[in-house]
């Protein structure tokens, strides 16, 4: 399903950044090394402040072509409240509409990527009740917040309005048979943080194997001092902008 775009009055006309455009593309050619796209699925998106558009505008990949493939010909920019196309002509994937309500719910984002991750697909549909522990001291520090598995019944890419519920809590959504979206203040925090979610899964995974193979049980972070790590991340991992 393709995200159409609708008619609006009319606003500041919009200048097309070939250096936001590169982005897309240089961390698209990342995000394929790692092996996270597999055909056009899959997304990153840039929030731009720019005058009349109090959300800011949107810089993303358009559909029916995949990251692996594309150029800064294929990236479009689209309005964050609606689905106006202000630069390219070839609408957006359906899952965009789930970028722009984070950019429009979290005024702290400016990025978002969404991949779907094999490890991370597999292990949660091998067990209905997963949740992921923390078992790195690295894990809770980068991804700042915990990462909220969206129950299995929600589609927040087709309807985006339960994510309100829960989306101020949590940096990345975890969707069961879907992907993983995560997001920062920029690109690089949210692959960042989209690397650091699935090192975790696979060490997960393979604690899993080794444990069933050696008949132990895993050790894990505590609770509390997991939480006590997330409230203390942005002073340890981005000192800076803390």
């Amino acid at each position: 399903m393709l995200d159409r775009p609708t008619a609006t009055a009319a606003r500041p006309p919009v200048l097309f950044d070939e250096k936001i455009a590169e982005q897309i593309v240089r961390y698209g050619r990342m995000l394929v090394k790692r092996g996270y796209v597999h055909n056009s699925l899959g997304n990153v998106a840039i929030r731009v402040p720019h005058q009349g558009y109090p959300y800011g505008i949107a810089y993303t990949k358009h559909s029916t072509i995949s990251l692996e493939e594309m150029t800064i010909d294929n990236v479009v920019i689209t309005d964050i409240p609606t689905t106006d196309l202000l630069h390219g002509t070839i609408p957006t994937s359906v899952g965009h509409k789930l970028n722009r309500e984070i950019f429009r719910l979290r005024p702290d984002v400016g990025a978002v990527i969404h991949v779907h991750h094999d490890e991370t697909l597999a292990w949660l549909g091998s067990k209905p009740d997963r949740e992921i522990k923390a078992m790195s001291l690295e894990f809770p520090y980068v991804m700042g917040k915990p990462p909220c598995i969206v129950p299995s019944h929600l589609d927040v890419e087709q309807d985006v309005g339960p994510l309100d519920q829960f989306v101020h809590g949590t940096n990345s959504l975890v969707m069961i048979r879907h992907g993983i979206t995560s997001f920062g203040r920029n690109v690089s925090e949210a692959y960042h943080r989209l690397n650091t979610l699935t090192s975790e899964i696979r060490r997960n995974v393979l604690m899993e194997i080794l444990c069933k193979m050696n008949g132990t049980e895993g050790q894990f972070l505590t609770q509390k001092d997991v939480d006590w790590m997330y409230s203390v991340a942005e002073s340890v991992i981005y000192p800076t902008q803390s």
